[in-house]
C-alpha cells in the first residue's frame, strides 16, 4: 500500500515536478486563449449561416456542423498535422491545434448559438423591428443577447470541454499541461506528475463546474 501512495502521491516528486508542469500550465492557458474566443465567434458565425434566408448557405452551414461534431477531434487533429503536408502546407503544432479545435469548438458552439436564437418568439422580431430597427440591429440588440442568456450554462459547459480538450494537444508534442506532466513522469519514472497535472485540471475547472450548476437552476427558475 505504501508503495501504491509513493507511486502516485510523492510530494518530493511533485516539487520537483511543479517548475515543469507548470511550464505546461502556461501552454495550456495561451492555447484556450487563443482557441475559446475563435470558437465563439466562429459559432455564431456558423450559427447565424445556418438560419440564413438562402437554401444553400444554410446546408452549407448544417453539413458543417454536423461534419465537424461527428469527426473525432483527435482524428481532425492528426489529419491537419499529419496530412496537409502532403497537400504542400506544413503547419506549426500551435497552428495544426488552433484549426483543428477551431473547427470543433465552432461546431459546437455554433449549435448551442442556433437552439439559443431559436428559442427567442418571432415576436421579439416583430417587436424590435416595430421600433425602427434594420434586421442587424434587431438580432443584435434584441435577439441575440436574450438567445446567449438562455443558453449560457451550454456555452459555459461546452468551455470547459474545450479546456479538457487542448490535453489532446500533446499527441503532436505541444508541451501543454499534460505533456509536460508525462514528460516529468518519464524522468522520475513517477506517476506523481500526471496525478499533480489532474490535480491542477480539477482546480481549474471545478469552479466552473459549480457556475453552470448555478447558471442552470437560476435559469430554471
Amino acid at each position: 500500500m505504501e508503495a501504491l501512495v509513493q507511486q502516485f502521491f510523492n510530494l518530493a516528486i511533485m516539487e520537483r515536478a511543479l517548475p515543469l508542469v507548470l511550464t505546461g500550465l502556461k501552454e495550456t492557458l495561451l492555447l484556450c486563449l487563443l482557441v475559446i474566443p475563435l470558437g465563439l465567434v466562429g459559432g455564431l458565425a456558423v450559427a447565424l449561416a445556418s438560419l440564413a434566408p438562402s437554401r444553400a448557405v444554410r446546408w452549407v452551414a448544417i453539413v458543417g456542423l454536423d461534419f465537424f461534431r461527428a469527426v473525432p477531434p483527435l482524428v481532425l487533429l492528426i489529419f491537419v498535422y499529419s496530412g496537409l503536408p502532403f497537400a504542400g502546407i506544413r503547419p506549426s503544432a500551435v497552428t495544426a491545434v488552433a484549426i483543428a479545435f477551431f473547427l470543433n469548438a465552432s461546431s459546437y458552439y455554433g449549435e448551442i448559438y442556433r437552439a439559443g436564437i431559436e428559442s427567442v418568439g418571432a415576436g421579439q422580431w416583430a417587436a424590435a423591428r416595430s421600433t425602427g430597427l434594420k434586421g442587424h440591429q434587431a438580432l443584435a440588440y434584441v435577439v441575440l443577447p436574450q438567445a446567449i442568456r438562455n443558453v449560457l450554462p451550454d456555452l459555459v459547459s461546452n468551455t470547459v470541454e474545450v479546456v479538457k480538450l487542448t490535453s489532446i494537444a500533446s499527441v503532436v508534442a505541444l508541451p501543454e499541461l499534460l505533456y509536460s506532466a508525462d514528460m516529468a513522469r518519464s524522468v522520475t519514472f513517477n506517476s506523481s506528475p500526471i496525478v499533480l497535472a489532474a490535480a491542477i485540471y480539477l482546480v481549474m475547472l471545478w469552479p466552473i463546474v459549480r457556475l453552470v450548476s448555478r447558471l442552470e437552476r437560476r435559469i430554471a427558475t
